[in-house]
């Protein structure tokens, strides 16, 4: 079951043509809600002042092999590793749901485009999508339940949902019905498969359509600020205490 096309089940009500071009808009839903997030908020124009009020305050010009290196460091730390997390679970939660969705949302691609109604699929490619399925879902329920701020240290319920929560509510119904349609698919049980591929269609549509009103854009911006912050500390122009700038450092000494 695990190293099959999970997608092949779906053309026995759906043309795979089909499917490619809801991905294809899904694509473009991102893309609309993340530019309309930036318009709404403002955040290209607060971006813009920032950068020219670093230039002007700067104590120093770095050099291009200097900002080359900064880039990098802000990708090893704040993108590849979540460095910005001095709480180590929920660093792991989040590097768990990181790395899960990208496998996950790599394989379906290759297979809805690549193999997209083909029983001979490298049973590597379904494998490589539950792992990744599997990863957001221990890390996804790992933070909703016991690292929600509001849950962990408010002492709140984990039901007890607001707007913040509707990327990691609509991220986990997603691939939780992801692979739950992949399990009701042995029955061949036709009304079952078209009902919970509706429900993976369903909250798929939820999580890449609501990027203007999700947390799923700060993946864009969160990057972008850490390098901002660095590139401020290094040339001098930060108005922040050193403790509270992005980097290494950052995070208070662990009790011993």
């Amino acid at each position: 079951m695990f190293t099959d096309n999970p997608f092949i089940p779906a053309t026995d009500f759906l043309p795979p043509s089909y499917l490619q071009a809801y991905i294809v808009l899904m694509v473009l839903a991102v893309v609309a809600g993340t530019v309309f997030d930036l318009h709404r908020k403002r955040s290209a124009e607060f971006f813009a002042r920032q950068q020219q009020r670093s230039r002007v305050a700067a104590v120093r010009q770095l050099s291009g092999a200097e900002m080359a290196a900064i880039a990098a460091r802000t990708l090893a730390n704040e993108v590849a590793t979540s460095g910005e997390f001095c709480n180590r679970s929920r660093r792991v939660s989040h590097l768990l749901m990181s790395y899960g969705f990208v496998l996950y949302l790599v394989t379906t691609l290759v297979l809805v485009f690549g193999y997209p109604a083909d029983p001979h699929t490298p049973a590597v490619l379904p494998v490589l999508w539950n792992v990744g399925i599997l990863m957001v879902l221990v890390g996804g329920y790992w933070f909703f339940f016991f690292l929600r701020v509001n849950v962990a240290h408010d002492g709140h319920s984990p039901w007890r949902l607001v707007r913040a929560d509707l990327f990691i509510v609509a991220l986990l119904a997603s691939v939780t019905f992801a692979l739950i349609f992949e399990v009701v698919t042995v029955a061949q049980n036709t009304l079952a498969n078209r009902v919970f591929f509706g429900l993976y269609i369903l909250f798929s549509t939820l999580l890449f359509g609501s990027v203007a009103w999700s947390k799923f854009a700060h993946m864009f911006y969160k990057p972008a600020v850490a390098l901002q912050r660095r590139l401020e500390e290094a040339n001098g122009s930060s108005d922040l205490p050193a403790s509270a700038t992005a980097g290494e450092g950052r995070c208070p000494p662990s009790p011993t």
